[in-house]
C-alpha cells in the first residue's frame, strides 16, 4: 500500500529532520568525552575506543536489515521504535558503572540509530510532494552535518557542567520529543511485503542505476573522509597551526555543509538529479585540485578555499544522488535502498580513513625535505589521487549515461 504525499504541513519534515539530528549527534558526541570516560572507568585507551566503535559498527552491520524491516512492517513504526530504543539505550549508557555495560548500551544505541537512519530518507520520499524531495534531501543532509559537528561542541559543554553522564542522558528529552513528532506527523501505514531480505537485496544489486549511484557515493565519501583524516596532520605539521586553530579550520567543512544543504536541494528540484550530480562531482574534483595546489601558496586561506569548494560539491552530490536513488526505487523497497545508501556511505568513510591515510603516510618523506615541505608533498599527492578518484566517478557516470540513452 502506498501513501499520497502530505502537502499541508511541514510537520513531517520537522519530524524526520529531528530524528536525523539526534542519530547523527549520537555518532560523535561521545568522542569528546573519551579522556573523561577513561578516568571514570579506570579503563585503557583500547577499551575506550570501543565506546565509539561499538556504535559505528552496530549501525553499519544492521542498517540494511533495519531498512528491510521498515519496508516489511512500516517505516514510521520502525522509526518510532528506533527513537525509543536509542533513548532507552542512552539511559543505559548514562547509568553504566562498568565499561562492559557502557559498550553494550552503545551497541543498542547503534541499533536504534540504524533504525532511524535507514527509514528517515525513505520516509522523506514517501510522505513529501515530489517537487520538494530535492530540498528535503538537502535539508536532511544539512541536519546530519549539523548533528555531527554539534556533537563534540555540545558534549564538551555538558561534561563541564554536569559530568560524563550528561553525554548520554541528554538524549532522553531529545528522544521523547522526536518520538512525539514522529507519532504525530508521520502516517501509521505498513508497506506489506513477502520477499526475504536476501532476495530483495540480490534483486537490488542487479540494478545498474542503483549500483552506479552507490559506487559514486562511496567514491565521494572516501574523498570527503580525506579532509577529516589527512587535514589535521597537514594543518599541524605543514602549516604549524595550534590545536585551537586546527579546530577552527576543521569547523569550516561542517559549517559549509550545513549552509549548502538546502540551496543544493533547491538546485536538484530545479535542474534535475542527473545534471546536479555531475555538477557536484565536478565541484568535488575542483576542490581536490585546489587542496593539492593552493595551500603551498596561500597557506591557511588556500586550504580553506579548497575545503569550501569540495564541501559544497559534496552537499550538492549527496542531495542529487540520494534523490535520484530513492525516487527511482520501488516504493516497497525504499527502506532497503536507504539502508544500502547508508552502508555505502559508511564503507566510503572506512576506505577513506584507511586508504588515504596510508597514501599520505607513504608520501611524507623527510629525507631531503623539512617536515613542513614533506607534509605539503603528502597533501599534494593525496588530494591529486582523490581528484582522480572523483574524475573516475564522473567518467563512470557519463559512460553509463551514454549507454542508457543508446538502449532507449
Amino acid at each position: 500500500m502506498t501513501l499520497s504525499p502530505i502537502r499541508t504541513s511541514s510537520g513531517p519534515l520537522y519530524a524526520l529532520a529531528f530524528s536525523m539530528l539526534i542519530s547523527s549527534m549520537g555518532s560523535s558526541i561521545a568522542n569528546v568525552g573519551l579522556p573523561t570516560l577513561t578516568a571514570a572507568f579506570h579503563a585503557s585507551f583500547p577499551q575506550m575506543q570501543w565506546v565509539v566503535l561499538a556504535y559505528l559498527l552496530a549501525v553499519t552491520a544492521s542498517v540494511l536489515v533495519m531498512g528491510w524491516l521498515g519496508d516489511r512492517f512500516g517505516r514510521q513504526r520502525l522509526l518510532a521504535w528506533g527513537v525509543l530504543l536509542f533513548s532507552i539505550a542512552s539511559l543505559g549508557c548514562g547509568l553504566a558503572t562498568q565499561i562492559g555495560w557502557l559498550i553494550a548500551a552503545r551497541i543498542l544505541q547503534g541499533l536504534g540509530g540504524a533504525m532511524m537512519m535507514a527509514n528517515t530518507l525513505a520516509l522523506a520520499i514517501q510522505v513529501l510532494p515530489p517537487d520538494r524531495t530535492g530540498r528535503a534531501m538537502g535539508l536532511l543532509g544539512t541536519v546530519s552535518a549539523i548533528g555531527t559537528a554539534l556533537g563534540p561542541a555540545l558534549g564538551g559543554v555538558l561534561i563541564a557542567a554536569f559530568g560524563w553522564q550528561a553525554l548520554f542522558l541528554v538524549n532522553l528529552p531529545l528522544g521523547l520529543l522526536a518520538w512525539g513528532l514522529v507519532q504525530h506527523y508521520l502516517p501509521h501505514t505498513a508497506v506489506a511485503g513477502t520477499v526475504t531480505p536476501g532476495g530483495s537485496l540480490l534483486a537490488l544489486l542487479r540494478q545498474r542505476v542503483l549500483m552506479r549511484g552507490l559506487l559514486m557515493s562511496m567514491a565521494v565519501t572516501t574523498v570527503m573522509m580525506t579532509t577529516f583524516i589527512v587535514g589535521p596532520f597537514y594543518l599541524s605539521h605543514g602549516l604549524q597551526l595550534s590545536p585551537r586553530q586546527i579546530g577552527l579550520v576543521m569547523a569550516v567543512g561542517p559549517l559549509v555543509a550545513a549552509l549548502s544543504g538546502v540551496p543544493a536541494g533547491r538546485l536538484v528540484d530545479r535542474y534535475g538529479a542527473q545534471f546536479t550530480t555531475a555538477g557536484g562531482l565536478a565541484a568535488v574534483a575542483g576542490g581536490c585540485l585546489l587542496l593539492a595546489i593552493l595551500p603551498q601558496r596561500a597557506e591557511v586561506a588556500g586550504y580553506i578555499a579548497g575545503l569550501i569548494l569540495l564541501t559544497m560539491g559534496y552537499a550538492l552530490f549527496q542531495a542529487a544522488n540520494n534523490t535520484a536513488l530513492l525516487k527511482g526505487a520501488d516504493p516497497a523497497r525504499r527502506g532497503l535502498v536507504s539502508g544500502l545508501m547508508n552502508l555505502g556511505r559508511n564503507l566510503g568513510f572506512i576506505v577513506g580513513a584507511a586508504l588515504m591515510a596510508a597514501v599520505y603516510g607513504a608520501t611524507v618523506k623527510y629525507g631531503d625535505f623539512s617536515p613542513i615541505q614533506a607534509s605539503s608533498h603528502g597533501l599534494r599527492i593525496t588530494f591529486l589521487l582523490a581528484g582522480m578518484i572523483v574524475l573516475g566517478a564522473m567518467l563512470f557516470l557519463h559512460g553509463n549515461g551514454m549507454r542508457d540513452r543508446q538502449r532507449r
